[in-house]
């Protein structure tokens, strides 16, 4: 029964929008792209991190936008990120995409998203990632379906953006796992989530 875990770059204002490349999501006028590209090139830490979490996987869960962004930027680069993205397995939330997707290993999820994850998660596996897909983790939250985050967060603020955790989503408390610091200044902290008492 997998667990559906987010793993994504957060600034301490908690901006998520377009990490890697300046031209990676310009909405709302957004002019910080690739703010986290020059702590994470290099950074044996969060390299390690990442691909202890990566080899868990039993697939990647997927809103349509960064599915998108991410066949047409990564098939277009020679790194073993294409290959390891080419081979895995990735869930698409999607209304306006239809089948056959154009990516191997590519399956439309049907239905509500809430419940298309939900039966997921009652199929065997390991560990189901997010990244990126802000807007289907807000979806996520609001159905109780996100398990732990694995959250990598750079020392800088940029004061505008795309927030994981914006004004409008579902309250959540969580259990801070683990945490650990990267050379470069980014804390890798996983949360699990938790009962509230109230």
């Amino acid at each position: 029964m997998p667990r559906v875990i987010v793993i994504n770059h957060l600034t301490l204002d908690g901006v998520m929008q377009a990490p890697g490349r300046p031209e990676e999501d310009r909405r709302g006028g957004f002019e910080h792209g690739g703010w986290a590209y020059s702590r994470i090139v290099g950074d044996e830490v969060i390299g390690s991190a990442m691909g202890a979490r990566m080899a868990l996987s039993s697939g990647l869960l997927f809103g349509r936008r960064t599915y998108d962004d991410l066949l047409s930027y990564w098939n277009s680069q020679d790194s073993a990120f294409k290959d390891a993205l080419n081979n895995a397995h990735k869930y698409v939330a999607s209304r306006t995409l239809s089948e056959p997707l154009p990516w191997p290993n590519s399956t439309l999820l049907r239905g509500e998203i809430g419940d298309a994850v939900a039966a997921l998660k009652d199929e065997p596996g390991n560990e189901l990632h997010v990244m990126g897909s802000g807007e289907l983790i807000q979806t996520l939250m609001r159905h109780n379906l996100i398990d732990e985050y694995m959250l990598l967060i750079h020392p800088l603020v940029l004061g505008s953006g795309r927030r994981l955790f914006s004004d409008t989503c579902a309250r959540t408390a969580l259990r801070l796992v683990n945490a650990q610091a990267s050379p470069s200044g980014v804390v890798i902290a996983t949360y699990e989530s938790a009962a509230e008492d109230q």
